[in-house]
């Protein structure tokens, strides 16, 4: 051989794939149709070329175990066996084992068989057993290894072909497209999808550089009719036969300009024309190549099935439709877990026992459908059983027993709000935990992945009649659709799919609560957050009266970013970062916009974790809506106490003299924000959790910048030592709440700071 051995395994790897699919659908249809010859013939052809490859690569336990699967087939051909239910799981045992070993590394493959040669000579001995004893003088033992140097070059390029072949066996039948296939890395694809879109937006530069050019044409053709109106001018006036020529060759010039001109601008035009075609239909063939059939991904659920009916003591048969449908490859890795377990979930306690079935006018056999289609621009998957569906009372329970609702609440609830809660962490509908099912995992994973690619999930359920499940995806991850806003002068993208809505909103409508600042959209608060704080980027001031918003959320909370202001709405051509960068917090991807310059994609899951996280440690800084005020003189304090009643009498009793008013609910958020905004002065209790009214003041007052921000103290402790020990920690006032049926609080403000 001219190869190397390892170019070899690796290309016995791929052959193994392909054909164990062939393997896999091939026993499943045959157990519904053991006559089938069709379906013998391409199993036998599959245990053949599995037994070709591994003769040349010299694998013997593969050869042999090839051979007995081989021979049963043929056998079954010539009606000598049946291959009924229980054979089939001998040979499905033998198919399990050609999977494994298509998972093992090169470097560990001979160490892996040689801790498997037991299990392999156990399982052609199962599968040996299936035939006659006559049928063959030859045992598995006395298969004599083949010499891999005696192979001729025609038997590796034979290899060679079989590996660059794509065979896809169905559940109706088995296919063998004659399509070559070569084997690609995500990573170069990502690159060729970077350049294809750098490509598209390099080709839109030549459109505007062909406008500029027409500009010029236009004003060339001014200065033409200018020369032309001087020559006129002159005709009538003498002048010298110098100037005469001078103004002749002007003319002459001009002419041969506007020709030049004219010419190049139509081979420029048509260029641009080309290359935009040209960078289009680039692009749009590497999104093509980042799309695989929807079969790809689930080839194995079919198997899946057959073993858990069998398990289950269940009939079930599982019917795949648009299997040629193209799903984006990123999409369908992610689709595997989820579609996985809704399946599984579907067999086990959706599909009854045959003698249920039949019990209840059903046919004995239950069918699980899983379909996929293309619908309004997105990908749409559908998974429909026909089993008992929901039970609306017992979920009922299960939401009282879980402490979900109260049973007032509960028995409210429509059907339609009942099957949502199967999509929270940790619930579940099933009496007990097996291996199968009843964990209370699966559905909110699949719940977030489906909000992760910017795709929905819905339930649909009848009892006793069946339940359906129903995907909406995004076509492909490598475009998006997104809204382009500014934040600290840079731009970020937003996926539209994420977005819950953009808001304009005035700054009188920002109320502040807990001393948290918040919004109402239809009847709904929504937490107010600077998005350059959050992303630990520089405040750029605005003179705005409104504040853009960007509202986003998760399974339960909603928040509002404010930025600087929306760009627009755009397609992106989706970069993966750098994977020496790590993950990059709050940012998923980059992209390039039409003018060339780079852009981040917000992760917008990953974001909102932030902000949580934010808002338990005291971080966020609260919005300053003043800072865009310019002349604005009116006093701004900052009123600390952890009791809402006084902080709000104080609060309403500071705005009604006309000063401009915030809170804080303890000495650490005050911290926080007196470094963040600007107040003239500063109203403290004492005693507060995290961070006490002395400790706030020692704080203020030992800063360099803030140390001239004025204190006053107000408390219940109306000792002298407490006076004392405040004066002590810098405070300017100390004042009792019990003055504040008088003007004491108020005159020591306008003492302090002023009207």
């Amino acid at each position: 051989m001219t190869m190397s051995d390892d170019s070899m395994l690796e290309l016995f790897r791929q052959e193994i794939e392909t054909q164990i699919s062939i393997l896999n659908q091939g026993l499943l249809t045959l157990e519904a149709n053991p006559q089938s010859d069709q379906t013998l013939e391409a199993l036998m052809r599959g245990s053949h070329s599995i037994k070709g490859a591994a003769r040349i690569v010299s694998l013997d336990a593969v050869v042999n175990l090839a051979h007995w699967m081989e021979d049963c087939f043929v056998a079954a051909q010539s009606q000598i066996i049946t291959l009924g239910s229980d054979p089939i799981d001998v040979l499905l045992q033998g198919v399990d084992l050609l999977q494994a070993l298509s998972q093992v590394s090169e470097v560990d493959l001979l160490e892996w068989l040689a801790q498997k040669a037991e299990e392999f000579e156990i399982c052609y001995g199962a599968i040996a057993a299936l035939l006659p004893p006559d049928f063959s003088d030859r045992q598995a033992t006395s298969l004599v290894p083949v010499d891999q140097s005696a192979l001729s070059q025609s038997d590796s390029e034979a290899l060679l072909r079989s590996a660059d072949r794509t065979e896809i066996a169905t559940v109706e039948t088995i296919a063998i497209p004659t399509d070559r296939v070569v084997r690609v890395t995500a990573e170069n694809l990502n690159r060729i999808m970077g350049l294809a879109g750098e490509s598209l937006v390099e080709a839109n530069w030549l459109q505007p550089f062909a406008d500029s050019f027409t500009t010029l044409k236009s004003r060339q053709l001014e200065l033409a009719r200018l020369l032309e109106t001087i020559h006129t001018t002159l005709a009538n006036t003498p002048i010298n036969s110098e100037s005469q020529q001078v103004l002749d060759m002007a003319r002459r010039k001009a002419q041969e300009c506007r020709e030049i001109l004219t010419d190049r601008l139509g081979e420029l035009e048509l260029y641009a024309r080309r290359t935009t075609n040209l960078s289009d239909r680039l692009y749009r063939e590497v999104i093509a190549s980042h799309m695989r059939p929807f079969v790809d991904g689930v080839q194995g659920f079919p198997r899946m099935v057959r073993d858990l009916a069998r398990r289950l003591n269940k009939q079930v048969k599982l019917e795949i439709i648009g299997q040629s449908t193209p799903v984006d490859r990123d999409i369908l890795k992610k689709l595997e877990a989820p579609l996985t377990h809704i399946i599984r979930n579907a067999v086990d306690h959706g599909i009854e026992p045959p003698e249920e079935r039949e019990a209840a006018g059903k046919p004995m056999e239950g069918t699980v459908r899983l379909e996929s289609f293309h619908r309004g621009g997105m990908l749409a998957i559908t998974i429909t059983d026909d089993g008992r569906g929901i039970d609306p009372d017992q979920m009922r329970q299960k939401i009282i027993d879980q402490n979900l609702a109260s049973p007032i609440t509960a028995a409210q609830l429509t059907e339609a709000e009942i099957i949502e809660f199967l999509f929270l962490p940790g619930f579940s509908t099933a009496e007990q935990v097996t291996e199968i099912s009843g964990r209370g995992v699966g559905l909110d994973i699949a719940k977030s992945m489906v909000q992760e690619v910017g795709g929905t999930i819905r339930a649909t359920s009848q009892f006793r009649k069946g339940t359906n499940f129903h995907f909406q995806l995004p076509l492909t991850l490598s475009v998006v659709r997104t809204l382009i806003v500014e934040i600290s002068g840079e731009p970020y993208a937003f996926p539209l799919a994420r977005i819950d809505q953009i808001v304009k909103l005035a700054k009188s409508d920002i109320h502040v609560v807990e001393g948290r600042q918040y919004f109402t959209k239809d009847e709904q608060n929504i937490g107010l957050i600077a998005a350059h704080h959050v992303l630990d980027l520089p405040e750029v001031l605005s003179s705005d009266d409104a504040l853009c918003i960007v509202a986003i959320s998760d399974q339960s909370n909603a928040y509002g970013l404010v930025v600087d202001q929306f760009i627009g709405e755009r397609d992106l051509v989706v970069r993966p970062l750098d994977p020496r960068l790590g993950k990059v917090r709050d940012i998923s991807a980059s992209a390039l916009m039409d003018n060339g310059l780079p852009v981040l994609i917000v992760d917008v899951s990953d974001l909102v974790r932030s902000i949580d996280n934010m808002l338990n440690s005291g971080q966020l800084r609260p919005i300053d809506v003043k800072k865009a005020k310019k002349g604005d003189d009116q006093k701004r304090l900052l009123v600390v106490d952890d009791s809402i009643t006084v902080r709000e009498m104080t609060r309403k009793l500071l705005q009604n003299r006309g000063y401009d008013v915030d809170v804080a609910v303890n000495g650490m958020d005050a911290w926080t924000a007196i470094r963040s905004n600007h107040y003239d002065l500063v109203l403290s209790d004492i005693d507060m959790p995290r961070m006490n009214g002395i400790e706030l003041v020692k704080q203020i007052k030992d800063h360099p910048k803030l140390n001239s921000l004025p204190v006053i103290i107000v408390s219940y402790r109306d000792r002298e030592d407490d006076r004392i020990q405040g004066m002590e920690a810098g405070a300017d006032y100390y004042i009792t709440k019990s003055s504040f049926h008088d003007d004491t609080l108020v005159n020591a403000i306008v003492d302090l700071i002023g009207k």
